[in-house]
């Protein structure tokens, strides 16, 4: 573990409701650390944002929470909003299909898995509620990865052709067919012989911010089955939009 970021982590924790400033003598004393350390963990939270500086003199300095924990605690209840919602959708198509179902978001140029709903076979695929992947990796990554706003996909791309040395005209391609035909489809991309399907998972605003992934072995994944996953899981997808506020263009005009 890392002894730093912990310590420095814990300076958080000593402010409250009723203690929204504090000064650098009195974080050094409640910390039970010498000040020269507390003064460089300040330093460092203040320019990641969680620590803001609001006075300084000779003599000492005051410190409040920075608004990165505001951004943060923001997303964390856009999350668990947005698992609520999705949760009895997803219980109710793995009980359709029998096959492992995943809810999949971005965040800082990852995709996050932050719901799952287990299938009842004994082929299972070994994943887990807070997997990382990359965005270029999976049919839930991959999507959200095409239904990126542009600026930001365009950065992605770049970190993603660089530091993974992927090919960005087979890329480019593919995720302009995602973006087509409004689905994802992967064949063994994280986990050997397996298919992924998924669908996005729209606000109120229009803004895709999840995807609904449906996983298994290719066996299960051929013909009529196929046709079947899809449509359940589009419909799905669709549910938990509608529940979120979205309005498209075939539904704009109709009462829910």
């Amino acid at each position: 573990m890392n002894q730093s970021i912990i310590k420095a982590l814990s300076l958080l924790d000593l402010f409250s409701d009723g203690r929204q400033e504090l000064s650098l003598k009195e974080i050094t004393e409640e910390a039970k650390l010498p000040k020269p350390t507390v003064y460089r963990l300040l330093a460092s939270l203040e320019y990641s944002g969680f620590i803001t500086k609001t006075k300084e003199t000779e003599n000492d300095s005051r410190y409040k929470l920075g608004l990165k924990l505001l951004e943060l605690g923001s997303l964390v209840s856009e999350q668990l909003e947005l698992r609520k919602i999705a949760l009895p959708h997803m219980k109710k198509l793995a009980g359709q299909l029998n096959e492992v179902v995943h809810l999949v978001i971005s965040h800082q140029n990852e995709a996050v898995y932050i719901e799952k709903v287990e299938s009842t076979r004994a082929l299972r695929l070994h994943t887990r509620i807070g997997k990382r992947s990359p965005l270029y990796l999976g049919s839930g990554p991959k999507l959200l990865l095409a239904f990126m706003e542009d600026n930001r996909k365009k950065l992605v791309m770049e970190e993603i052709i660089q530091y993974r040395k992927i090919e960005k005209h087979s890329l480019l391609e593919d995720l302009q067919q995602i973006k087509q035909r409004g689905y994802a489809i992967s064949y063994g991309e994280q986990d050997v012989g397996t298919v992924g399907i998924s669908f996005p998972i729209y606000d109120y605003q229009g803004h895709v911010v999840a995807s609904l992934a449906v996983s298994g072995p290719t066996s299960r994944f051929e013909g009529q089955n196929m046709d079947y996953i899809k449509e359940k899981t589009e419909v799905t997808a669709g549910n938990i939009s509608q529940e979120l506020g979205y309005k498209n263009e075939r539904n704009r005009n109709l009462p829910f």
